[in-house]
């Protein structure tokens, strides 16, 4: 299977860095040797492995609170402040040995990449909460299989928005991964957990279906937010523009399920759930010591 290589427009040019010699600078070091890339792959494959486990652990011991594991999802945007900072105040002192005059501007994204950036992190917010219900009735295996769609739904919608062209391996993955989420569905119900009914089951497996969908559209919207900022203030995208992508998509999704929480009365139930949680445990305990 050939494929054509397509032009890149204007957008995409900034997007990716400018011109030739900003990328055959950027090619002469490997991304695997960029100290701060690799401690974000590592952050995000601890994230992605042990979450899910975190979560339907605690809905398999008697948690209940889906809106609670949807804020939990992005509650840890504070630590992306320290770098930032950093980022801040040496912009701000290369910024002074340059020019007397001008002051280094507080945030590097534009008024329109900033309400693109809210908009996607409500969206984030939704997903986080379809993603908390399926996972509160379905097994870890079969959420993480759902879950993996996202890169179909993820190619597909890149086409769309992007432009991108298919390749032979993305062709691969998508016939792949919707052959896999069939399979689950016309076994809909085999593992089903203890105390789950079908129909519990059947809202989980749609709900993160559900989302992996919206996840793989908001992806390359991600993208095209980027690629028009860059093309309007004539700049690559930096890493400190990402982090401030992130950390707004994190306050938003974080302020929405927190809403959320309010209003159905979760912040008082919290204290609640936790001391029938760690009782029912020192029973547990107890039992299997007397046995």
């Amino acid at each position: 299977m050939e494929i054509e290589a397509t032009p890149l427009s204007p957008q995409q040019q900034a997007y990716n860095g400018g011109g030739s010699e900003q990328r055959a600078g950027a090619s002469a070091k490997p991304l695997y040797r960029n100290p701060v890339v690799v401690v974000n792959f590592l952050l995000m494959a601890v994230g992605t492995v042990s979450g899910p486990l975190l979560f339907r652990a605690y809905f398999l011991h008697g948690g209940s609170r889906k809106w609670l594991t949807c804020l939990l999802q992005t509650a840890a945007w504070p630590l992306l402040l320290p770098p930032l900072c950093v980022s801040f105040f040496s912009r701000r002192r290369r910024q002074r040995e340059e020019s007397a005059t001008e002051a280094a501007p507080l945030s590097l994204m534009s008024g329109r990449l900033l309400a693109a950036t809210v908009a996607i992190g409500l969206v984030i917010g939704v997903i986080d909460f379809l993603y908390a219900y399926g996972l509160a009735y379905l097994p870890v295996s079969t959420s993480s299989i759902l879950v993996s769609t996202q890169l179909a739904f993820t190619a597909v919608f890149a086409l769309v928005v992007m432009r991108h062209r298919f390749t032979a391996f993305s062709v691969n993955a998508v016939v792949l991964l919707v052959v896999g989420a069939a399979m689950l569905g016309l076994n809909g119900g085999g593992d089903r957990p203890a105390g789950v009914s079908r129909a519990q089951y059947y809202a989980g497996f749609a709900m993160t279906l559900g989302s992996a969908a919206m996840y793989g559209l908001v992806l390359p919207l991600m993208e095209l937010s980027q690629a028009q900022h860059a093309a309007r203030a004539g700049a690559p995208v930096t890493y400190t523009l990402v982090l401030e992508i992130q950390m707004v998509i994190g306050i938003t999704a974080t302020a929405f399920s927190a809403v959320g929480m309010l209003v159905n009365r979760e912040f008082h139930s919290i204290k609640v759930e936790a001391e029938t949680m760690w009782s029912s445990g020192n029973d547990g305990c107890k039992g299997g010591g007397k046995a």
